[in-house]
Formats: C-alpha cells, sequence, structure tokens
C-alpha cells in the first residue's frame, strides 16, 4: 500500500508499530527465555486481532509459551496498584500523539464502557459495577474514556477504570488530569445525560470549562391550575436559549438550557416527526441548530466503543488488572489506526488534511497484525490440537 510519501506499508510495519507502543509503556519485563516482553505482547495483540482467548492465541503457534506462561508473566511484570497500571497504560494509548495537536483546543467526548459480567469479584465487590440489567445481568466492569470527536483526530485521550463506590465527578476528574499532562487544550467537553447532575456542573464550572449535555425531563407536569416548573416548563419554551437553577441538597448551581428540534421519519407510518430536545450547557453560545449539530459530534465516541468491541480480547478472568489491560490494548490499535491514518495515508498538512479510510479499514489491520504475528511464532508445520 502506498502512501503520500512513496512508503511501502506493509502488515510487518503495523505490527512492529503495535509492538512498539506497549513496549514504550514499560508495561512488562522478560519473564524467561520464552516469555520475553515482546512474546507476550504479541500474544496478547494476535488475541486482541481475532478477537479470542489469550489460550485461543497460544494454542496454535509452535513458537509460542503455554497460556498459563503468558497469564504468569501478565500476572508478574503488571503493575500492582490501580494508579499505575493506569498511568502506564495511558502513556500507551498517546506516546505517539502528534506534537502539532497540542497547538489548537478540542472538543472532548467522555462516557462510560460496561462490559458485562457474569462472576464473583476477585478481592472486593467494589471491583464490580452495578446497573441496570444488560444481557442477563446487571454486574458490570465500568470503563470511562475520553475521546476527542473532531474527525480525523479521533483519539481515545484516557482510559480509567470505574469501581462501584466512585462519583461521576472523581471519575471526571481522573480523565481531565490526564489530559492536562498531555498538555492539550479543551475546547468544550461533550458529556452525555447521565452526568446531569450538580456536583458535576459545580466541577465543571470551578475547572473553567465549558460543557453541553442533553438534559433530564425534571419538575412538575402540568395539571390543571398547576403549571409545569422547572425542566418541564422549559420544554413547553420556543426554540433558544433559558436560564435554569439546578438544586440539590448539598447547593444550587444556575446553567442555561437550548431547546432545539429536530425531524425524523417515522418507521411505521413514514411520515416526518418533529421532535423536541433540550441541552444544558455552561460558557457554550450558538443557535439551536447549531448546538444540537455540535452535540451530534460526541457520537464520535461510540464509533470508538464499536471498534473496542472488535477487538476485545474474550476472558474469564477475575482479575480487574488483567481485564484493564485487555481493554487498553483495545484501545491502542484504535488510536493506531488513527494515527496511520492520520500521519502516513493522509493527504494534505494542517487543516487541508484529507483522510482515506477506505485505503485501510480497521479490521483489516487487525488482519494484518494477526497475520505477521503468526508468521513469527510458528513455523508453517499444521497444528496439533487435542
Amino acid at each position: 500500500m502506498r502512501s503520500r510519501k512513496s512508503h511501502t506499508i506493509s502488515s510487518r510495519e503495523v505490527a512492529t508499530w503495535a509492538l512498539d507502543w506497549l513496549l514504550e509503556a514499560r508495561l512488562l519485563k522478560d519473564h524467561g527465555p520464552l516469555c520475553t516482553a515482546i512474546v507476550v505482547w504479541g500474544i496478547v495483540v494476535r488475541a486482541a486481532a481475532q478477537k479470542i482467548s489469550v489460550h485461543a492465541a497460544c494454542r496454535d503457534l509452535s513458537d509460542a509459551p503455554s497460556s498459563q506462561a503468558v497469564f504468569d508473566a501478565l500476572s508478574d511484570g503488571l503493575p500492582k496498584t490501580r494508579q499505575s497500571l493506569e498511568r502506564r497504560l495511558n502513556l500507551g494509548l498517546t506516546n505517539r500523539l502528534p506534537r502539532s495537536m497540542r497547538r489548537r483546543a478540542w472538543e472532548v467526548a467522555i462516557d462510560w464502557h460496561l462490559v458485562p459480567y457474569y462472576g464473583s469479584p476477585k478481592n472486593s465487590r467494589n471491583e464490580v459495577y452495578k446497573s441496570k440489567p444488560q444481557q442477563g445481568t446487571s454486574k458490570f466492569h465500568a470503563y470511562a474514556t475520553a475521546c476527542i470527536v473532531i474527525y480525523g483526530y479521533r483519539y481515545t485521550l484516557a482510559l480509567t477504570w470505574v469501581r462501584r463506590h466512585e462519583s461521576t465527578v472523581v471519575v471526571l476528574g481522573r480523565l481531565l488530569a490526564r489530559i492536562r499532562e498531555l498538555e492539550l487544550k479543551i475546547r468544550c467537553v461533550l458529556l452525555d445525560r447521565a452526568f446531569f447532575n450538580v456536583p458535576v456542573v459545580e466541577f465543571l464550572q470551578r475547572e473553567k470549562l465549558p460543557f453541553l449535555m442533553p438534559t433530564m425531563f425534571r419538575g412538575r407536569k402540568p395539571r390543571k391550575r398547576r403549571p409545569a416548573t422547572g425542566l418541564r416548563k422549559i420544554q413547553g419554551q420556543a426554540a433558544g436559549w433559558h436560564s435554569h437553577t439546578m438544586k440539590s441538597k448539598k447547593g444550587t448551581v444556575t446553567i442555561r438550557v437550548c431547546v432545539a428540534y429536530r425531524t425524523h421519519k417515522n418507521r411505521k407510518d413514514g411520515k416526518r416527526v418533529q421532535q423536541k430536545l433540550m441541552f444544558g450547557g455552561w460558557g457554550i453560545h450558538g443557535s439551536p441548530t447549531e448546538i444540537r449539530e455540535r452535540y451530534r459530534k460526541r457520537f464520535g465516541i461510540e464509533s470508538s466503543f464499536r471498534q473496542l468491541r472488535q477487538a476485545r480480547i474474550y476472558t474469564c478472568t477475575r482479575d480487574p488488572h488483567l481485564r484493564l489491560t485487555f481493554i487498553a490494548v483495545a484501545l491502542l490499535l484504535r488510536n493506531l489506526w488513527v494515527w496511520i491514518h492520520q500521519t502516513v495515508l493522509a493527504e494534505g498538512k494542517g487543516e487541508g488534511i484529507t483522510l482515506h479510510l477506505e485505503k485501510l479499514r480497521f479490521k483489516r489491520m487487525l488482519d494484518w497484525i494477526a497475520q505477521d504475528i503468526v508468521r513469527q511464532l510458528h513455523d508453517g508445520s499444521t497444528p496439533c490440537v487435542e
């Protein structure tokens, strides 16, 4: 494959980039002559690229160590504390960010990713996050990520493991602290409706960070001789900006609420239907149409979660640190895919950059990586599976 720099991009080169990013994070040391750091990461990356377990990734490679040896190397080598592990994993995610990205401010989306869990915690019940039932369980391993949502620059900037007792403010603070370490400027924070509460708004206002998020429909519903109150009253207003005071037991905060509209086709009868939308914001300006279209960019983080699932290792381990590492590997591969398109395959420079995602799709890149690792760790003989 030819890039704008007349350089041939091969599967060997892409696999080397992926392993180098992990090695630069200094997460592992050599665990014996067979379980070197590069071999262990090769097995893990192959499992992620093919969406299989570590055991399956080792089983048919003649020159690979056993899956138990790989797990022992991971358990012994990974940092023991959450803070150290997250710091190293985040370093691997963002170590190759182009330095030119520090020159401008970015719109950053923050959201949760819940992985269903059907077992019991390893050490503490705080390891498992409780939420509404999905896929037959109400227990999850939860992770929060911060992602740039500008097309062509959709890097995942920060990852953190969310434990059961942690509030949204604590998690939000960890993600924003990591972004500041990267010396990246935030133009606006785009949040999900779950963040619409007084503590989060107070925290963002205190940090002087503009934000935008959908509102909850709170307040008294209109009844006979009793008008609506709160956000339900604003819901009946015309499109535009309105002031609103949020109250809780610990205090009050004032935000601005934007009322906007969108139209869509009804799936049943095919008719056009108008829907009213409400967004809470602070430090944000624009018409209702501009606000609606600006918030639509937040769904770029949903694309990152979709690609994460395409490279997530199958595992039944109870170790939350290993699970966090496997999630980080999937996000690292996704960041590598963004980096290749931005720095190698793109045409033009600066604001005039043109991307060609059709040249190397994410799934194709994963196949390349898996094939190259097989060539390195297999002698070509037919696997014998008992």
